[in-house]
């Protein structure tokens, strides 16, 4: 399992398919500040909450050059549900074999009412144009998170 990433590292290669099946890889992101947000599923409390806050902002985002994408190991199709009943405005990439939660270190051991399970730690990473992660949020807590990630991405363009 790969360790959580931090400010200086690189991101890590991925070749994984959006909601409508195009393939987006890490190569696609060069040139041009990423948000990379990871999440543990579709349409649950906190996942909507982020994905909404993110599309509410998605165009501030848009100004600073910024593109958003949310990760999560939920289907293409699962995907197009729930930016249809949301309306939702950002990228959502389906890593159904797990690997690029993996390669980010966010597919972890987690506990739920005494059980142990693999699943997703929810983590945001900002990637700068060079492919080097600028800034990593762990553990984050859903609400105004969006906020924050666009508030250190205005900070750091200066």
């Amino acid at each position: 399992m790969a360790k959580i990433l931090e400010a200086g590292d690189k991101a890590p290669k991925f070749d994984i398919p959006n909601q409508d099946g195009n393939m987006i890889k890490l190569d696609d992101l060069l040139g041009k500040w990423s948000v990379i947000y990871f999440y543990p599923r579709d349409d649950t409390p906190g996942c909507t909450i982020e994905a909404k806050e993110f599309t509410e902002l998605s165009s501030k985002f848009e100004e600073q050059g910024a593109t958003i994408y949310g990760v999560s190991p939920d289907t293409e199709a699962k995907h197009c549900k729930f930016i249809e009943k949301h309306g939702l405005k950002v990228e959502l990439l389906a890593d159904t074999e797990s690997t690029m939660l993996a390669d980010y270190g966010v597919w972890q051991e987690k506990q739920m009412y005494g059980k142990t399970y693999m699943g997703v730690v929810r983590t945001t990473y900002l990637v700068n144009p060079d492919g080097n992660i600028a800034e990593a949020w762990t553990k984050v807590k859903a609400k105004g998170h969006a906020e924050a990630v666009l508030e250190r991405l205005v900070e750091l363009k200066g």
